[in-house]
């Protein structure tokens, strides 16, 4: 019983650290946000009240009104006079240097492509030569030794029968024999029983 109620004690302190660790997760990932809202909100009533304050001033003859030398805002003209003009579907359409290097990287791009193709091909003739001279090696090594089978099968044939002939001629003596001694008078003792 110990053992399973430390059991639910860790499984429950492994859940609170995952609580926490989620909820110091989402402070970490919304937490600035949240901040700056509401740091922007506090400036945003503070920039009322002091709009609020300038009209005051402005209807009030007292306060002179502002003069502004501001500069004007950079446009993109004057940061990059030509990039306006960049247009990517025209770009070095009109440069014969550019076509001809282009073209000349096409070439290249081809030649290389067949001189793989090429390597290739000759990896591939060169494994299917390796290939067929093994099968061929295999092929005579399988013939040698079915000619070898076929010469034993043979001897053997030529064997039995021999051995065939040997025994009929043997057996014909043996009943020979046989007959004989039981004219004599011998009897089989295996045949006389008790």
């Amino acid at each position: 019983m110990a053992v399973g109620g430390r059991r639910a004690v860790v499984a429950a302190c492994g859940r609170w650290c995952l609580v926490i660790l989620a909820v110091a997760s989402a402070l970490g990932v919304s937490g600035p946000a949240l901040y700056w809202r509401y740091k922007k909100g506090f400036s945003a009533s503070a920039t009322t009240a002091t709009a609020v304050a300038t009209a005051v001033a402005v209807s009030s003859p007292v306060c002179p009104p502002c003069a502004c030398d501001c500069p004007p805002p950079l446009s993109l003209q004057s940061i990059a006079p030509g990039l306006m003009n960049f247009s990517i579907s025209a770009c070095g359409t009109n440069d014969p240097e550019r076509i001809k290097e282009a073209e000349k990287q096409f070439v290249d791009l081809l030649n290389e492509e067949l001189k793989l193709q090429q390597v290739v091909a000759e990896e591939h003739i060169h494994h299917m030569n390796t290939t067929l001279v093994e099968a061929k090696r295999q092929a005579t090594q399988y013939q040698r030794e079915a000619e070898k089978c076929n010469a034993a099968t043979e001897t053997c044939e030529e064997a039995r029968e021999k051995s065939e002939g040997a025994i009929s001629k043997e057996k014909k003596l043996t009943t020979l024999w046989e007959r004989r001694a039981r004219e004599l008078g011998w009897q089989d003792p295996r045949t006389s029983c008790c």
